[in-house]
């Protein structure tokens, strides 16, 4: 019987249809995770984030924490393999104004975090930025 993950963790490039695995797959995962609200999936009501949500408000200082918690809600809730230690606002508030937010997000990297095993593989960050109509995740 042949294997269609040869590497625990490996997915899809939701982007080339070619296999992908690693950090890559976690960055991904956690954009999929991000763009996702809850209900929006029909066998799955209960995946996703209160981040699409938040999109569209106005950004003074409340609804930044709520972003903060979103994010780190849904990483915690949704994937293992990273552990977040630190997220950062970033911009100024004249860019805030114009809609424009960002976060960046620094933490442990455990590649089979989703088997149970939460042995880290190193620190890793990566933002999670755009304008207010779009969540756009960069990894550093």
């Amino acid at each position: 019987m042949t294997q269609i993950a040869p590497i625990p963790g490996t997915g899809i490039n939701r982007l080339t249809g070619r296999p992908i695995s690693g950090w890559s797959d976690v960055i991904q995962s956690l954009a999929v995770i991000f763009t996702t609200r809850f209900g929006e999936r029909v066998m799955r009501r209960w995946f996703g984030s209160d981040v699409p949500g938040l999109l569209g408000r106005n950004l003074v200082p409340s609804t930044i924490l709520k972003f903060w918690a979103a994010i780190a809600i849904a990483v915690e809730l949704w994937e293992p393999r990273f552990k977040f230690t630190q997220i950062t606002p970033l911009g100024s508030d004249v860019e805030w104004r114009e809609g424009k937010i960002g976060f960046r997000i620094d933490g442990i990297y455990r590649p089979r975090g989703h088997l149970g095993d939460f042995t880290p593989a190193g620190p890793r960050s990566f933002t999670v930025a755009g304008p207010i109509d779009a969540v756009q995740i960069s990894d550093f």
